[in-house]
């Protein structure tokens, strides 16, 4: 039996759903590409829902016909780390897909709305800070790599990301 899978806009209600989810993805879906150290060090920092994204309307869930998120993701106007947008650019956030659900079309279902939704909301090109992980998956979306770029996340840990871009 296939599974019945909805995208919506997330909620502030779906928080814990959300936190437990990146843990899970991220946990188990970066650990080929990433150290042990650099993990333990990141996910308590980027495993974490954020308000203010989820309260912009632009970011969505995909849950399960039980109510379960698959994944989530959105973007933003504004670049990740608070810095300031620029006009006509939008930015990936927060993609994730519970391992459950990899390779069923949860994470191309999310990028498909993001897509649309950032190119009728005038934007002409969406900038990605990509996992290694997700580099391929972004690249199978029309994303371009532009170069390797380090996140210092708190207490000072390196965390290696492509910056990738895709025009709209």
């Amino acid at each position: 039996m296939t599974e019945t899978l909805t995208l919506r806009r997330a909620t502030e209600a779906d928080i814990g759903a959300l936190d437990r989810l990146f843990q899970r993805s991220y946990r188990m879906l970066l650990e080929p590409d990433y150290s042990p150290v650099v993990l333990v060090m990141a996910l308590p920092v980027m495993a974490r829902a954020q308000p203010a994204l989820i309260r912009s309307g632009l970011f969505h869930v995909v849950e399960t016909s039980d109510g379960r998120l698959a994944g989530a993701g959105g973007w933003s106007l504004q670049a990740p780390g608070g810095r300031p947008g620029q006009r006509g650019v939008g930015h990936v956030r927060h993609v994730a897909t519970d391992p459950a659900f990899s390779r069923r079309g949860v994470g191309r279902m999310l990028m498909a709305h993001v897509l649309l939704e950032a190119r009728a909301s005038g934007m002409t090109s969406l900038h990605c800070q990509s996992t290694l992980t997700a580099v391929p998956f972004y690249e199978a979306l029309g994303f371009v790599r532009r170069g390797p770029v380090a996140v210092t996340l708190a207490g000072g840990i390196e965390f290696p990301t492509e910056f990738m871009v895709a025009q709209l």
